[in-house]
Order: C-alpha cells, then structure tokens, then sequence
C-alpha cells in the first residue's frame, strides 16, 4: 500500500502538529490534549484517504478497466455517448486510471457548480474532462467531477501522452463522481449499485 504525493505533504504537516502539540503540553496541558488529539486525527485520515493501493488487475485489449473506485450511479445514453457515471464517498480511493489504452486527447478544465457528488445533477458541477484516443480508432472521455467539500481536481497527463490501461491518471479530493463516456456500442457489464475498483473491475467491452 503506498501513499500519494498529496498525502505524504499532510502526513508531515500532521507530523509536525503532532510534535508541537507535545511540546505545548509542557505549558498548556488541556490546550496541548486537544491539539494532539486533532492533529493525530488529521493525520490518520490523510493515511487513509490518500492511500495508494496497487492495483494489477489483468484485462483482454478490448475490456474496458474501470476508472475509478465506488458506486455506479447510472449508465444511460447523453446525446452521442454512452455515459457510466461513478459515485466515490470520502472512504473511497480516490485515483483516476486510464480505462483503455491510447493516447491523450484534448483535456479540458470546465468551471461549474459545487452540488453534492451523488446528486444527478452534480454533472454540472466543476470538472475536468480528459480525452482518451484509443489504438482502434475510438474516442473515450473520462471527466473528474468535483462535489461539495474540497473542490480540487489534480491531473496528471496531457495533451499527446500516451498511455497505458489502468494507469493514474488524476485524483479527486473528498467525495466526487467520475464520469465515463464510450461509444453506443460499448457493451456494458455492470449495473447501477455495483461497486467497481479502478485497474481491477472490468465494465465491459468496446
């Protein structure tokens, strides 16, 4: 289990919280406790939220890897895609990866609302679109959607990238929704309530 960057700069902060805390405690009992107490709380959850597992999931070229982890919400047509939508709380791992292989494409930052993740309507909300060119010709999308809390979208690739199958791609800060666009004729495995892991699940093929 590793730890993403994002992660590792909290932990020091956390670290550093935490030292000063004992230190206070020398002349503040009380004040030093409950600084300890929140530092140390800080601390875990950012091992926690940040965590990055390895992920070797092992799929057929035309097998689509999920790309994120948590709840389909919806899988339905809008307008020239078929569109699966995916719904990460706060305890899920919060990575993007490549569901295909190919290069990248256009990555487009759209400024928007701050709905709540889960709401249907939160496809409105600040996101980042990123442009999948597959080898065979195809064009896929993945959009980072922020929610209501954190608001930050951090991406890792650019325009002309190449690259690989389950490979990370970005990251969503605390609570968001992920959005896969494919062609139509994508065939599609799973349904609305699964729970599918990035680089592990497979939702179908195109």
């Amino acid at each position: 289990m590793g730890l993403m960057p994002e992660g590792i700069k909290l932990f020091i902060v956390g670290l550093t919280g935490i030292a000063a805390s004992f230190f206070l405690m020398s002349y503040l009992k009380a004040a030093g406790a409950v600084m300890l107490f929140l530092f140390s709380v800080f601390t875990l959850f950012s091992l926690y939220f940040f965590r990055d597992p390895s992920r070797n999931g092992s799929f057929a070229e035309n097998e689509i890897a999920s790309p994120a982890d948590g709840r389909v919400m919806s899988i339905k047509e809008e307008g020239d895609y078929l569109v699966l939508r995916i719904f990460l709380s706060v305890f899920n791992v919060h990575i993007q990866r490549a569901p295909l292989s190919g290069q990248i494409g256009r990555v487009n930052f759209i400024h928007g609302k701050f709905m709540v993740a889960y709401d249907p309507m939160a496809k409105e909300n600040q996101r980042n679109s990123i442009e999948i060119k597959t080898s065979s010709g195809k064009k896929i999308v993945v959009e980072q959607i922020t929610g209501a809390i954190a608001r930050r979208i951090a991406c890792y690739v650019k325009e002309g990238d190449n690259v690989s199958k389950s490979q990370k791609i970005g990251m969503i800060y605390f609570g968001s929704q992920v959005a896969l666009f494919l062609p139509k004729d994508a065939k599609i495995s799973v349904k609305e309530g699964d729970k599918v892991f990035a680089g592990e699940t497979s939702l179908g093929t195109i």
